[in-house]
């Protein structure tokens, strides 16, 4: 695992960019920093990990990202252009499924599509696809009610899919999830990682889940929430749950395990 400088863009044209980020909340009794001068970039193709303490400013970076809020200072760039509300070129995937309970699993994937004004037999391939994709097949006429929580959060990966952003921003997506579904769930992010070369930014309070999927993980400091440090993942193969006991994934873990005591150990002495 190497160390990558968090202010060298080297001149690269990256798809995602974050420069110099903060965002200040006020209000009639006081101000609170949740971000300050943050710079993330994340490559095309990339799996880039967020983790930091509990109320470091994760979500709020996500959803400045994804344009569900807004930046007092600096600014966000896709391709170059710079974003400030949601667009179809981000898509996201949330905790919460936010299926239609009334509609079955394919036309909850469809949904986005139809909106878009997509052609029925465009719309019906599409959705078959990405329901093959994420496992469920011969699922497709199902209720929301009749699936367990990690099927409803693949049609939730699968209708984002189909509408096939530029970049996928996840936060926390299978933390409501038991431990052995999660790691079925990171397993099955990281084939469709592999197959769709989509470019995913996720926020993760899970060191596990970050070492597993991550090409690099942004490591964020305690609020007012910066970038600590930058870490590139060396795991050979293909990632599953065997990869969890290599010692290239266990010396990562305890890297990351280290920095978050730090953070964890400086805020209980006031530091």
């Amino acid at each position: 695992m190497g160390k990558e400088m968090t202010n060298n863009t080297s001149g690269e044209n990256y798809k995602l960019a974050v420069h110099g980020l903060t965002r200040i909340y006020e209000d009639a009794d006081r101000q609170v920093t949740a971000l300050k001068d943050v710079d993330l970039f994340v490559r095309e193709s990339e799996f880039v990990m967020i983790v930091g303490p509990s109320g470091c400013g994760k979500t709020t970076l996500i959803n400045i990202i994804g344009g569900l809020d807004h930046a007092t200072e600096g600014q966000v760039l896709l391709d170059g252009h710079p974003v400030s509300s949601p667009g179809a070129d981000r898509g996201m995937v949330f905790q919460g499924y936010s299926l239609f309970p009334w509609l079955t699993v394919r036309k909850n994937v469809e949904f986005g599509l139809k909106m878009k004004g997509v052609p029925a037999a465009e719309r019906a391939e599409k959705a078959r696809k990405y329901i093959e994709l994420v496992g469920l097949a011969g699922f497709e006429n199902a209720l929301p009610r009749q699936l367990s929580g990690g099927m409803k959060q693949r049609v939730a990966i699968a209708r984002t899919l189909a509408n096939e952003p530029e970049v996928l921003l996840m936060d926390e997506p299978f933390g409501a999830l038991d431990a052995q579904t999660r790691v079925v769930m990171q397993e099955l992010l990281a084939e469709i990682s592999r197959c769709t070369r989509t470019t995913i930014l996720f926020i993760t309070h899970d060191i596990d889940e970050a070492v597993l999927l991550g090409d690099r993980i942004y490591v964020m400091s305690r609020r007012p929430g910066t970038i600590r440090d930058v870490l590139t993942v060396d795991i050979p193969g293909e990632r599953t749950h065997n990869s969890l006991v290599l010692p290239e994934f266990l010396a990562a873990k305890k890297r990351i395990m280290d920095m978050l005591w730090q953070e964890s150990n400086d805020a209980a002495l006031g530091r």
